[in-house]
């Protein structure tokens, strides 16, 4: 067998945060496509579908063109779709259509390997279920569609081994039924979801308190995972894990790549699912058991957001196109076309395991991953947050011809650490970590056939 001498929290690779298409990122786009947005009046999920001008169909209708005018100039590198269905429910008390504009930018080495960004096109005022009201919805969420289109423009330039999937969703504002409509479309097609970067709210740098702050971005994520069984709990519980989900590793690969551009924005990890009582339309893909995170500004403005247009006591209200900070919004479109071009060449996380029971080193064990042309080996301390960019040199054991289960020991006691394996391919591009406990990989947790017998 060949052995491979690598640090265990070996960082540099051939890639730089530079190398992603991020510079055509154009701030007068931004605001041309939210300006557009706000000029359907409403885009409410209620309001008209059939009205070519005003409501929630003429803007889904102006979101599928644009990604046909961009495909267009890509020689129709871009597959448009319009995956709906009716629902009724909560805040939707009559059956109602529910539409997302799609576009699928498949991979050439393995398409089924998807990383999705999205936001919602639909907006609101101050009451969930007025449907006629004035509701521009600038900043919530024309910010989030308008990065989604942009990323669309700048990355269809590009050719990836794997597949980008630009989503514009409706129906968030009631309850988030885009969003899960979207995450059952992706299983119906029997992706390998890798990540999902959700952006909701993302065109602000100052708060309704007036504390501004551009140079932050926030990223929300999940810690002890949705899908969980209550075995897998009973493993956490004792192995521990519970800050170590793929959408947690995620969040940690967002940081570390922009800590690597200066001029951009820090990330700012918030450890949970979304804002205190709030939600997004990253939930429905975590409840999969997808990678998901919610990316956000760093202070947002309630007196400009679900709010009917209106003035009291001198105090402006309504998300409006004025409100915005549109060099702040460039810069989160920035960190997501850098995040997308890399996890695009990326292959997916490892699925590692530790065994270091009642021995003075540590047995990490994995499958080869598909496209993969080497793997990194990480540790920290279990009351570290982060993944060390120190450790013990660990040698990495190739399979022997017909298997394909690496390993490698690491000279540490296990009791005292947290493992973790990356994939890198061979241009350097390397995937997020996937951590060596219960539930740590990247892919939905299988649960059992019968619920009840747990």
């Amino acid at each position: 067998m060949r052995k491979l001498i690598l640090a265990a929290a070996f960082l540099s690779t051939t890639a730089t945060a530079q190398d992603a298409p991020a510079d055509q990122v154009s701030t007068d786009r931004l605001k041309a496509d939210v300006e557009k947005l706000v000029s359907f009046g409403t885009r409410h999920t209620l309001s008209s579908q059939t009205d070519p001008e005003r409501g929630i169909g003429a803007a889904v209708d102006w979101g599928l063109a644009e990604f046909e005018r961009i495909s267009d100039r890509c020689s129709n590198c871009l597959k448009v779709v319009a995956p709906e269905r009716i629902v009724q429910g909560r805040r939707i008390e009559n059956p109602t259509r529910i539409r997302n504009a799609v576009a699928i930018q498949r991979g050439t080495e393995r398409p089924n390997e998807v990383i999705i960004v999205q936001g919602h096109i639909d907006s609101r005022g101050t009451d969930p279920l007025d449907w006629e009201v004035d509701a521009p919805g600038a900043n919530d969420d024309a910010s989030g569609t308008a990065l989604t289109i942009e990323a669309a423009r700048v990355l269809s330039k590009m050719s990836y081994p794997t597949t980008i999937i630009y989503g514009l969703l409706s129906g968030e504002e009631q309850g988030l039924y885009g969003g899960r409509l979207m995450a059952d479309w992706a299983q119906a097609q029997g992706y390998t979801v890798k990540a999902v970067l959700n952006n909701d709210v993302v065109g602000n740098s100052c708060g309704s308190d007036g504390y501004c702050d551009d140079q932050n971005v926030r990223v929300f994520s999940e810690g002890p995972r949705f899908d969980l069984t209550d075995s897998l709990r009973a493993d956490q519980r004792r192995e521990g894990g519970e800050n170590d989900s793929p959408s947690r590793n995620l969040s940690r690969w967002m940081d570390d790549l922009a800590d690597k551009d200066a001029a951009g924005l820090d990330v700012r990890q918030i450890w949970r699912v979304d804002r205190m009582g709030r939600g997004g339309d990253q939930i429905p893909f975590l409840e999969k058991g997808y990678p998901a995170v919610r990316i956000t500004v760093a202070v947002e403005d309630y007196e400009h957001q679900h709010q009917n247009l209106r003035t009291e006591d001198g105090t402006v209200y309504g998300d409006t196109v004025d409100e915005m900070d549109f060099n702040y919004l460039a810069k989160v479109t920035q960190l997501n076309v850098r995040a997308l071009d890399r996890l695009a060449h990326t292959p997916a996380a490892p699925a590692p395991t530790a065994e270091a029971v009642v021995r003075t080193d540590t047995l990490l064990e994995w499958r080869a991953v598909p496209g993969a042309d080497h793997y990194h080996v990480y540790q920290r301390r279990t009351d570290q947050p982060y993944w060390n960019e120190t450790a013990t040199k660990v040698e990495i054991v190739q399979p022997a011809s017909g298997a394909d289960t690496f390993s490698a020991v690491v000279d540490v006691r296990g009791d005292d650490w947290f493992f973790g394996v990356n994939a890198c391919s061979a241009t350097g591009h390397c995937s997020p970590v996937a951590s060596a406990v219960p539930a740590g990989a990247f892919a939905p947790v299988a649960q059992p056939e019968d619920d009840s017998a747990q």
